[in-house]
């Protein structure tokens, strides 16, 4: 199997979904989702934003590898009665089923950049963006001293080193990489902006609840679990994360959770 694929069919990234949903109606709020639209969500896991954005009235269609991610999209899509958004199964860096210059907006919300190759995925993202239109994506930083980018450093530190040629997704958050991939697709560096921008986790419950919730449903989190179980370091990483969760942080309830975390928002003029 895809090792991407699988990754992202364990679990339940849905349960971690749940917690992002606020700042992701704000995102699609701030990109300027307009009706009739048409708009590519790609590496959409179960529509934190491309739901939104059909809600604006944008014609959506969202694609993950995950199927059970792809499954719980069409589900909420159906369940709000949106039938101006459906999800299909995809390779961010392979797009083999759709069609160039199709999409106004190509959106990509911490998805793309955990694909491999992703040389290609830029240049799939700018072919299926019509002349005119844009491409935009949210990427976590490498050693931001936010949750995600330090969750994922954690994670890290207590896993296996990767196979040979494998490129960190964490590679999207530098600005100079990205200007490099779509160099490489044909658009020139003067047509890229950058921002920092801010997703924040919202969860009703305390933080260790929130870290458990990642530890039983988060590919990522998981694998470092197994691996340092492996290794006998499981209650090390434990403590660290929870160390984690517990400084970040900002929610004034004992029994709620709200953490920010900063990440680069890349929009791209095709």
């Amino acid at each position: 199997m895809n090792p991407n694929k699988a990754l992202w069919e364990k679990g339940d990234f849905t349960r971690i979904a749940a917690s992002m949903r606020e700042s992701g109606e704000a995102l699609v709020e701030r990109v300027g989702i307009t009706s009739g639209l048409e708009v590519l969500d790609l590496g959409c896991g179960d529509g934190t934003t491309a739901v939104p954005a059909a809600k604006l009235g944008a014609e959506v269609l969202g694609v993950d590898i995950a199927s059970n991610l792809v499954e719980a999209g069409n589900t909420r899509a159906q369940s709000l009665g949106l039938s101006n958004c459906r999800f299909q199964e995809g390779d961010a860096s392979d797009l083999l089923d759709l069609e160039g210059d199709r999409f106004d907006l190509t959106m990509s919300i911490f998805g793309a950049m955990f694909a491999p190759k992703p040389s290609d995925v830029a240049k799939e993202m700018v072919r299926v963006t019509r002349s005119g239109g844009r491409v935009v994506m949210g990427n976590w930083i490498p050693n931001d001293p936010t949750l995600v980018a330090q969750i994922l450093k954690i994670s890290a530190s207590y896993s296996p080193p990767p196979p040979e040629g494998f490129v960190s997704p964490m590679t999207w958050g530098v600005e100079d990489n990205v200007t490099e991939r779509f160099a490489g697709a044909g658009v020139p560096k003067e047509q890229i902006s950058f921002e920092r921008d801010t997703y924040t986790f919202n969860f009703p419950g305390t933080p260790s609840e929130l870290l458990a919730a990642f530890r039983t449903y988060y590919g990522p989190t998981m694998n470092a679990f197994e691996a340092a179980a492996a290794n006998g370091r499981e209650d090390d990483l434990q403590a660290e994360l929870e160390e984690l969760f517990i400084s970040q942080n900002t929610s004034p309830s004992p029994d709620a959770t709200s953490i920010p975390a900063v990440f680069l928002r890349v929009t791209v003029q095709v």
